[in-house]
């Protein structure tokens, strides 16, 4: 399902990695940030990431997709081991283009979920199949998956990698990201704080609040 076929060192301001690329038999290039000697280890600290071309090039408030890469980058190399499989499935796979006709809704009062909808998209399209097949390339048996998203955690199961703990991987929002992770929260299931997103492990800079 997955062909490895190019490698380098890469320094970064998070320490040395080691990349990975692969190409799924769809054609789509996928990437493995490894931290360390991870092969055949269990328990290995992991991050399954979406592509979020908005906010990690052009820093977008909309989401907390660059800080909560940076998250999963600084744990690893504070442990000095660890994996980060960065996937290219922009906008829970619907697309660069798709992505932006949902934000132009989303300006219009829609939130993230509804706003798929309007246009005839699912809500998430993401298989996490091509990631467990790229842990298993790793010789990796199981993983503690940093993540607040349940179907992660689901997906990777279903494609045969046991994940031994969950790790919350809260992280600091943006000022328009507030009703973007409160609808993650109460209509996709992701686990993060009840009440105001401002507060507890979860801080937005400036406050947060839906679009009128």
């Amino acid at each position: 399902m997955i062909e490895r076929y190019a490698e380098t060192r890469l320094p970064t301001h998070f320490g040395d990695f080691r990349c990975l690329i692969y190409r799924d038999r769809n054609g789509k290039e996928h990437m493995a940030m490894v931290k360390g000697d991870i092969q055949g280890k269990s328990d290995v600290l992991c991050r399954i990431h979406s592509e979020c071309l908005t906010g990690e090039v052009f820093a977008s408030t909309k989401c907390d997709c660059k800080s909560q890469l940076d998250l999963a980058l600084e744990k690893i190399s504070a442990k000095n081991e660890g994996v980060v499989i960065y996937m290219r499935d922009e906008g829970r796979g619907i697309g660069l283009g798709n992505k932006i006709r949902a934000y132009g809704l989303q300006e219009q009062g829609a939130d993230t979920v509804d706003a798929n909808r309007m246009l005839g998209l699912p809500d998430d399209t993401r298989d996490y199949t091509f990631a467990a097949e790229i842990l298993k390339d790793l010789h990796i048996s199981s993983v503690c998956l940093m993540t607040n998203n349940p179907l992660k955690v689901n997906g990777l199961k279903n494609g045969g990698i046991e994940v031994s703990k969950r790790v919350e991987h809260h992280t600091e929002a943006p000022t328009h990201a507030a009703y973007y992770l409160q609808t993650k929260r109460d209509r996709m299931g992701h686990l993060l704080p009840e009440g105001n997103l401002a507060a507890d492990n979860v801080r937005v800079l400036g406050g947060g609040k839906k679009p009128a």
